[in-house]
């Protein structure tokens, strides 16, 4: 009956990890030359923010699959 509950999480997180991983691939390839070469005083840019916000929304829901994984795994032994 678990099992039943957590795949449908896992599809759920499998999908959101390709959405934020296409967002970050699209920020980075919105990201100008100028922004790459810039010193860097001035702080990161926009775009850069949005690349490392998409990083870690993708690591978050590729912990969460993990997890749910190990769940299914452990239940069903």
């Amino acid at each position: 009956m678990l099992k039943y509950i957590l795949i449908p999480v896992i599809v759920v997180a499998m999908g959101f990890v390709v959405v934020s991983l296409a967002k970050g691939i699209i920020a980075f390839l919105q990201t100008t030359r100028d922004d790459l070469e810039s010193g860097g005083g001035n702080g990161p840019s926009p775009m850069q923010l949005k690349q490392n916000e998409m990083m870690f929304a993708r690591i978050k829901y590729q912990a969460l699959a993990v997890i749910v994984v190990a769940v299914l795994l452990a239940a069903s032994r």
